[in-house]
C-alpha cells in the first residue's frame, strides 16, 4: 500500500450522546478530513457502526485508530483493506431528462444495475449501487445529460468471510 491513499475504518462504538465528536476530533488533531461517514445501528442492542473513509498517510493512519482504540467508547477500530472486503456505496443521482433523452439515461442505468426510481417531466432520479468506482463511472457518464444534484450515502464495508468488522 502506498504511503498516501484511501482509508476506510470500521468502528463499533457504544451508542451515546458525543461519541461521534469526540471520534471527529481525533481526525481533526492529526490533519485528517473525513470524506465519508456512515453511522448505524449495530446488531446489538446499545452499539452503533461507523465507517469512516479518509485519505492520507498510512503512518498518520495507524496513529489515529491507535488514538480511536483508546477513546472509552470504542469497542473496536481497524482500517479495512479492499482485498478482505465486501465494500458498497449508494448513490442517488438526479439528472436532466427530456422525453427524447430518457431511454439513453435509462441504458446507462441498466448498464451499472441502475435504476430510476423518481421520473418528471423535466428530470429522472436513478439509484445505482457499487464501489466507490463504479458510482464514480457512472455520475461521469450522466453529466453530459447535466446532473442536477447528487446524493452519496458514503461507504459501508464489512468484512468477507467469518470475521468481524
Amino acid at each position: 500500500m502506498s504511503k498516501d491513499g484511501k482509508h476506510t475504518i470500521s468502528m463499533r462504538v457504544h451508542d451515546r450522546p458525543g461519541v461521534l465528536s469526540r471520534i471527529a476530533q481525533v481526525f481533526a488533531r492529526r490533519g485528517f478530513n473525513i470524506d465519508s461517514l456512515v453511522v448505524s445501528a449495530g446488531h446489538q442492542p446499545g452499539f452503533s457502526r461507523m465507517t469512516i473513509s479518509c485519505e492520507g498517510d498510512i503512518d498518520q493512519l495507524e496513529q489515529i485508530v491507535k488514538q480511536l482504540e483508546k477513546l472509552v467508547d470504542t469497542v473496536h477500530a481497524a482500517e479495512h483493506m479492499s482485498e478482505n472486503t465486501v465494500e458498497r456505496e449508494m448513490a442517488l443521482v438526479k439528472v436532466t431528462a427530456t422525453p427524447e433523452n430518457r431511454s439513453e439515461i435509462l441504458q446507462i442505468a441498466e448498464c451499472f444495475r441502475g435504476k430510476a426510481v423518481d421520473i418528471t417531466e423535466e428530470s429522472m432520479v436513478v439509484e445505482v449501487t457499487g464501489n466507490s468506482e463504479k458510482i464514480d463511472a457512472f455520475e461521469q457518464l450522466l453529466e453530459t445529460f447535466g446532473i442536477i444534484e447528487r446524493v452519496r450515502s458514503g461507504k459501508v464495508v464489512i468484512a468477507r468471510g467469518t470475521g468481524i468488522t
